[in-house]
């Protein structure tokens, strides 16, 4: 992509809440369809403000971004209803890497957080996601555990998947 292009993509970057009929188009062209019935619970948490989630697209309506939010869990130390909020789930096409589009997407979340009166924002990277790591740390994220990242869902065809995936918890004082 043209680098004098950039700019100009980012700012026509729309970011909005995902709506009920924004489900299939998260799973990326069947890419992350096994992540269906984590959206789907994502999506109806959203509609009991336990949770959000963010989606951003290009004036042709092309989704490059998403971001999974939960804004109260099980976990107080990640998401407590009032003062922090955890971000379980970030993601960009990998051709929009790089351009700014992530950062683009965190600061709207943060903006949306603060209006919200949340002052603490939560997350885990994957260690073995150092580029991930470096965006996080370069928008103020500070590294205060680490997380042996052990988690579950249930994918598309019904089966529970365990995923063991180590992180470093980082967060950030909105």
């Amino acid at each position: 992509m043209d680098a004098d292009l950039i700019p100009d993509l980012v700012q026509q970057l729309t970011i909005r809440q995902a709506k009920f009929e924004d489900l299939p188009a998260m799973e990326w062209e069947g890419e992350f369809k096994h992540f269906r019935n984590l959206y789907s619970d994502a999506f109806r948490r959203s509609q009991q403000q336990l949770s959000q989630i963010w989606l951003a697209e290009l004036p042709d309506q092309s989704l490059v971004g998403q971001v999974l939010l939960q804004l109260n869990c099980d976990r107080p130390e990640l998401a407590n209803g009032t003062d922090r909020a955890y971000l379980y789930g970030f993601r960009v096409r990998p051709a929009f890497r790089g351009m700014g589009f992530g950062t683009r997407m965190v600061n709207h979340v943060e903006n949306d957080l603060r209006w919200r009166g949340f002052s603490w924002l939560t997350l885990n990277v994957a260690v073995n996601n150092p580029l991930a790591r470096s965006l996080y740390s370069r928008l103020g994220f500070i590294v205060i555990a680490h997380e042996p990242g052990i988690w579950s869902y249930i994918d598309h065809t019904g089966r529970r998947q365990w995923v063991e995936e180590p992180a470093w918890r980082m967060e950030k004082h909105l």
